[in-house]
């Protein structure tokens, strides 16, 4: 098996000098290699140990300028009995907060619905009056109608009556 950049086979696998081989010397990278990274180890000790005495921590990029709270970060939502604090209110989510509010705007508006005082409770109502009105009149006319009926059916049988000879 080679070493290196370029496999031997296409079975082969890539092998890499571990930290150790390179320590040592037995790594078969050339001694450049070697020579270039022990300086570049040194001196990146030496610049650790200055920055640890000047700046405690130093951070990169923005994070070194600006503190932010990551909104985004997982909070841990275990906590020990001990660690809770009961004078601490939660505060709701945003989403919370909005469906609180949509559920308790659905219930008020029920509300004022049950006691007509909205629009669309008094066109209901204008509408369930103009039914009622309609079925009234609609049962009165079948009664009229009935009624009329029944009279033509005794008429009728009143003039079977008068029509039959007598035996």
């Amino acid at each position: 098996m080679g070493r290196g950049k370029f496999k031997g086979k296409p079975t082969g696998h890539r092998n890499f000098s571990t930290h150790e081989e390179l320590i040592s010397g037995s790594s078969s990278r050339p001694r450049t290699f070697k020579r270039e990274e022990v300086r570049e180890d040194a001196e990146e000790e030496s610049e650790e140990e200055i920055e640890k005495e000047e700046e405690p921590e130093k951070r990169k990029g923005t994070l070194g300028l600006i503190e932010i709270e990551n909104p985004n970060l997982v909070k841990p939502k275990n906590l020990k009995a001990g660690n809770v604090d009961m004078k601490k209110t939660t505060e709701l989510s945003r989403r919370e907060r909005e469906e609180i509010e949509k559920k308790r705007a659905h219930e008020r508006y029920m509300r004022l619905q049950e006691q007509g005082k909205t629009e669309q409770a008094r066109k209901d109502i204008e509408r369930l009056a103009l039914i009622r009105q309609q079925r009234a009149e609609a049962a009165r006319k079948r009664g009229e109608e009935k009624a009329a009926k029944e009279q033509k059916k005794g008429e009728a049988r009143k003039a079977e009556i008068k029509k039959k000879p007598s035996i």
